[in-house]
Parts: structure tokens; C-alpha cells; sequence
């Protein structure tokens, strides 16, 4: 009888220290861009930012960030990434629902160069059948100067593997 009433008493304390760790462990987030060591870049590449501001209109679709077709990484809500890629031309396009005029750059990368592209979200609202009202996600990416970009990406949450 006392075997069962331990475990009955041992039961709580278990789910409450279950229940504690989840809590702390939700309380870490990713470090800021600005307070992470970024190495330098290497001989011969350039290096591209991603970044996409956290507005309070954006939805929660992490779209994929492409370079001349290939993923690079997942635009996440308030975070930045870079790739160090060789220098060339590159189509710079990230998934989007609708496709518009001068919504993806063609950059030329030149090496030891960095350039920053915003990824930034526009809705489409859609009024077919049952689905009235409903938005859904169109992305774009701008190519930013580096005065405007370089301060936004130190205060971005930092996804070394792009998302």
C-alpha cells in the first residue's frame, strides 16, 4: 500500500520538474547577429545576407531563399543568414504564391563584396468560393544598401543554417 502511495506522491513532482524544464527551456531564443562572431570572408567568394524584419502584419510562412534555383536557407520572421558563394551572376528569388515584375534581383556578386537582400512579404487576398478573404503569402526580395541593411541584420536573431 505505501509502494502505491510513493508513486502517487512521486507523480506530481515529476510533471511539475517536467514542467519547469519546458518553461526554461522556452525562454531560449537565438543569439542576435550583432553578437555573434561572423568570420571574415573567405579568398575568392562573396558573401550574400538574408534577412527578413519581424512587422506585425507578416504572416508565419518561412519561405526558402534560393540562388540560380539552389536553396540557400529559410527566410525566418525576424531573422538573418548569409552564404559565401563564388562571385557571379545570380537570380535571387525566394517561394512566393504570386509572381510579379522585378520581384527577384540579378545581382553580380564581386569577390570580397557583401551584399544584403531583404525578404519582405505582401498578401494576396483571394475571393474564390468558400476561401473568401483568405491572404496568402506573396515574398519579395529587394537588394538593400549596406547603411540601411548592415544595422538591421545586427538586430536580427542569427540562423547560422539559415533556418
Amino acid at each position: 500500500m505505501s509502494t502505491q502511495l510513493g508513486r502517487m506522491v512521486l507523480w506530481p513532482r515529476c510533471f511539475g520538474a517536467g514542467a519547469l524544464f519546458a518553461a526554461l527551456c522556452a525562454c531560449v531564443t537565438q543569439p542576435t547577429t550583432g553578437s555573434v562572431a561572423i568570420p571574415k570572408i573567405p579568398a575568392n567568394m562573396a558573401r550574400a545576407w538574408f534577412y527578413r524584419e519581424d512587422e506585425p502584419y507578416n504572416g508565419l510562412a518561412r519561405p526558402y531563399v534560393r540562388m540560380n534555383g539552389a536553396t540557400v536557407g529559410i527566410a525566418e520572421l525576424g531573422g538573418a543568414f548569409y552564404r559565401d558563394v563564388s562571385p557571379g551572376a545570380y537570380y535571387v528569388t525566394v517561394d512566393s504564391y504570386r509572381r510579379f515584375i522585378n520581384q527577384f534581383p540579378h545581382v553580380y556578386l564581386i569577390r570580397g563584396e557583401t551584399a544584403y537582400f531583404q525578404v519582405f512579404e505582401a498578401s494576396a487576398s483571394s475571393n474564390v468560393g468558400a476561401m473568401r478573404n483568405f491572404a496568402r503569402p506573396s515574398f519579395y526580395v529587394w537588394v538593400m544598401p549596406t547603411e540601411i541593411a548592415a544595422p538591421e541584420v545586427a538586430r536580427s536573431l542569427f540562423y547560422s543554417s539559415g533556418g
